[in-house]
């Protein structure tokens, strides 16, 4: 299951079933869970928790020290989820101390080739990150998103659950659960009808949402539209989650129809 050419520290916890490949480096403090295939040229090190049955492709960097000036060798955290498929030449940094400590990535993501998860990020179940996309440190992406390739995502940025970001998209709003976002910076376009439909979300759950989001921004005063917002659609649980996700304390301005 191990190849010889593999260089594993023999501090490091490796389950059973777990293949690894040619020239890879496993570091003392790094833990592997059952099934994982790790092919060859692979680096993962610092305190790195990997879960089962993930595939990790050639060139991969996992849990090397973050890309941040502040970082000082202190001890920190990078824990990922199940089932995970992370591509060639992805690199994923663990937190920092001043960032909490921990970058966490749940379970059946997809990261494309070249894609980059910086320190601090919080990575829900299901997201996919296309060719060459980079999460700037502490960002957060909640499930299901999906984010097209060559875009960015600054840092502290949070993109709702089932989002959709265009290609060659610079994300340096918010966006809002179930929403599309393109534009050289994000702007955004509507909501992610055709992915709320192979959710097999009834209609009327999805007609309220739109009914909502066009309340929300008529116009930019969001605050006032928020609290003008009725009853009958607040109780919708896709309006909820928008709402919350609205006023919740950020860092960073909401993506809206009215970006610039």
């Amino acid at each position: 299951m191990i190849d010889k050419t593999a260089i594993i520290d023999p501090k490091a916890k490796i389950d059973l079933n777990v293949k690894i490949g040619p020239f890879c480096v496993i570091g003392a403090n790094v833990e592997i869970k059952k099934n994982t295939i790790i092919q060859s040229h692979v680096s993962i090190l610092g305190n790195t928790k990997i879960g089962e049955k993930n595939t990790i492709y050639p060139f991969a960097s996992i849990g090397n020290d973050p890309q941040d000036l502040k970082f000082k060798g202190e001890k920190t955290n990078l824990v990922i989820g199940n089932n995970n498929k992370i591509r060639e030449y992805v690199t994923i940094n663990p937190g920092t101390k001043g960032g909490g400590g921990l970058t966490k990535i749940g379970s059946n993501c997809l990261f494309m080739v070249s894609s980059h998860i910086a320190h601090d990020c919080l990575v829900e179940d299901n997201v996919i990150l296309a060719n060459n996309v980079p999460l700037g440190g502490h960002a957060h992406i909640e499930e299901n998103v999906i984010i097209g390739g060559n875009s960015a995502v600054q840092q502290f940025t949070r993109v709702g659950k089932s989002a959709m970001i265009g290609g060659m998209c610079g994300v340096v709003r918010d966006v809002i659960p179930y929403g599309i976002a393109h534009g050289n910076r994000s702007i955004l376009q509507g909501l992610n009808l055709i992915g709320l439909r192979r959710k097999n979300i009834p209609n009327k759950v999805i007609i309220q949402l739109s009914e909502a989001y066009k309340e929300i921004f008529k116009n930019e005063n969001l605050t006032e539209n928020l609290k003008n917002l009725n009853k009958e659609l607040r109780s919708n649980e896709l309006v909820k989650d928008v709402v919350n996700f609205l006023e919740k304390d950020k860092k960073r301005p909401i993506c809206t129809p009215f970006s610039k």
